[in-house]
């Protein structure tokens, strides 16, 4: 079994769907490294993006009450998070999607090269088991094809899943945290004021 003598003898849809695994191979192991850096750089500036959305609204913050401060900034938490996660899933779609059709797809090149392998051997008029099991078993080779691009998409897969879930763990824990502080800021800001306004109002009354 020779891939050289398959491609001398495979036809132009059989090479356009090597050329389309071969682009969906690139495209796994590219979405891959992207995702891996960006995954990395995500977790160091989550928190700063965190922080930042919620110093934007102190200030709208102060004249509300504690559950309607909760609830703003819970919000405000809450849509960063979604944007971060957004863009740490960019392309595990596309992994997911090469995963499924990649072995069809080296299906469909297999049955098509056996198909013309088939129909040469017939204009032949000799089919023996030498002149079939040779061109068959080059067809193969596209089946092959197909399963060494989709099970390292399937890898590729499951490692940026692990990773996005693993980041949305992170960015939790630190909203939550953002939050108490942000709450207890406020409070303790709060106290203060309320104090001299009683301080002031029981003077006004003595006097």
């Amino acid at each position: 079994m020779n891939f050289s003598v398959y491609w001398q003898h495979a036809d132009a849809v059989s090479k356009t769907l090597y050329f389309v695994l071969l682009a969906m191979s690139i495209a796994t192991w590219t979405i891959l490294i992207l995702r891996i850096i960006g995954t990395r750089q995500l977790k160091q500036v989550t928190q700063a993006h965190l922080a930042q959305a919620i110093n934007q609204l102190k200030s709208k913050l102060a004249p509300l009450g504690f559950e309607q401060r909760k609830a703003v900034a819970e919000q405000a938490l809450l849509r960063q998070m979604a944007l971060e996660k957004a863009s740490a899933e960019r392309g595990v779609s596309v992994l997911g999607t090469i995963a499924s059709l990649a072995p069809f797809v080296g299906l469909f090149g297999t049955v098509w090269g056996i198909f013309h392998a088939l129909v040469a051997v017939g204009k032949s008029g000799q089919a023996g088991l030498a002149q079939v099991a040779t061109p068959v078993g080059e067809a193969l080779i596209m089946t092959g094809l197909g399963l060494a691009v989709a099970i390292p998409a399937v890898v590729a897969y499951n490692i940026c899943i692990r990773f996005n879930r693993t980041l949305t763990n992170n960015l939790q824990d630190q909203a939550h945290g953002l939050l108490i502080d942000t709450l207890l800021q406020q409070d303790s800001k709060q106290q203060p004021a309320a104090a001299s306004k009683s301080a002031e109002q029981l003077v006004g009354g003595q006097a």
